[in-house]
């Protein structure tokens, strides 16, 4: 249904027009970047060696749909920044299956037991989604962060290879 490619300069046009607010580009990057988001933004985001920055590609079209990133800033690795930009794609079950694939490529790693992600606390259909796939909230590491001041609390979710293989029978 879906595949990655490296997202390249060519993509940032894109991935910007995706981003019309501050409030969905908190929700989509978290505080690494403002609002509007530049191309020099991006371009440093894109040079970190800590993380692998992709497109999101729908098979049947070849249409970009999304973006996701697999990052290796923290203890571990953690899917981030992921979204479905292309509003005709929202919806569909793709979210599921990007972070399915997003998880199987971090597992490929024998040396990968564990891997994350940060999610919003009101976000509850990706909650969901992830809880799905075998992910569980991680009680110890919330933080809030304000935005248009309001305090959202971020949730930290961890799958386990046990955990996820489980839930792929």
């Amino acid at each position: 249904m879906i595949h990655f490619q490296r997202f390249e300069t060519t993509d940032f046009d894109l991935l910007k027009s995706w981003i019309t607010s501050e409030k969905e580009l908190i929700q989509f990057a978290g505080p690494i970047f403002t609002f509007p988001v530049t191309d020099d933004q991006l371009e440093k985001y894109c040079a970190s060696n800590k993380r692998e920055v992709f497109k999101i590609v729908l098979d049947e079209t070849s249409e970009v749909i999304g973006h996701c990133e697999f990052n290796y800033e923290n203890e571990l690795p953690r899917i981030s920044r992921v979204l479905i930009g292309d509003e005709k794609a929202r919806n569909r079950g793709i979210g599921t299956e990007i972070i399915k694939k997003m998880s199987e490529a971090f597992f490929s790693d024998s040396a990968v037991s564990k891997i994350d992600l940060n999610v919003f606390a009101w976000n509850d259909r990706a909650i969901h989604c992830y809880e799905n796939l075998g992910f569980r909230i991680n009680t110890t590491t919330l933080f809030e962060l304000e935005v248009e001041g309001k305090f959202w609390e971020n949730h930290n979710m961890v799958l386990t290879r046990e955990d996820f293989n489980k839930n792929q029978r």
